[in-house]
């Protein structure tokens, strides 16, 4: 039986590696504020930051619109993205984009698939996809996601797909596991302290009727 990778250890690794008054340049992908909170405390000693919110997957546009000012109000009021001068990039917003990537016109199964399935795998490529096509085009060393930081996100096939876009002397793939080191925990203390709204569906349509929202 083919052993796990320990993602959380892969980025210790590298983390031991970084001369921090060289910091590398790190794109994040990111979802919403308090996901993003625990990984910049985490991260931005070790990384020049530019957040990435590309999130078309977010149903509906008020929902999209809430998390994207959550997360932009709270960046000026957290000393760790202030201190290191975090910066953050909209993408367009076109949840097009998300319907024809997870295609569940052809697999209706998926629409009531639950959290951590094909559907979901199949979030994660086309966003990580895009993280990627960005930070290469824009000179980025590394790039991730905070998507694993969540208890309901597959850190395996997140960090798998990662991989995938590898290519030698161009931008890196910064694996990860955000949940461990007791990341979610803290995340959670984070958002009650800076007063962020945490939403109760991962996002997408599917997603917000599966837990008995939208019905």
């Amino acid at each position: 039986m083919e052993q796990k990778i320990n993602y959380q250890k892969e980025l210790d690794k590298i983390l031991a590696t970084i001369d921090k008054t060289k910091k590398p340049s790190l794109l994040l992908h990111a979802c919403c504020g308090p996901c993003s909170s625990y990984v910049l405390e985490y991260l931005s000693d070790f990384f020049d930051i530019t957040i990435f919110y590309y999130n078309p997957n977010i149903f509906p546009p008020e929902e999209y619109s809430r998390r994207l000012d959550e997360l932009k109000n709270f960046l000026p009021r957290f000393p760790p993205a202030v201190e290191n001068k975090v910066k953050l990039i909209e993408a367009p917003y076109n949840p097009d984009e998300f319907y024809d990537a997870v295609d569940v016109a052809h697999n209706p199964d998926l629409k009531t698939e639950a959290e951590r399935g094909e559907r979901c795998r199949r979030c994660y490529q086309f966003r990580l996809e895009k993280a990627f096509e960005y930070a290469t085009e824009n000179g980025f060393d590394y790039f991730t996601t905070t998507l694993s930081i969540s208890p309901y996100k597959d850190a395996e096939k997140i960090n798998t797909i990662g991989y995938t876009f590898v290519q030698v002397d161009k931008t890196k793939y910064l694996p990860a596991d955000f949940k461990k080191k007791s990341g979610f925990l803290r995340s959670t203390q984070l958002s009650r302290e800076y007063g962020l709204y945490r939403q109760d569906y991962c996002g997408c349509v599917f997603s917000m009727k599966n837990s008995g929202h939208g019905n």
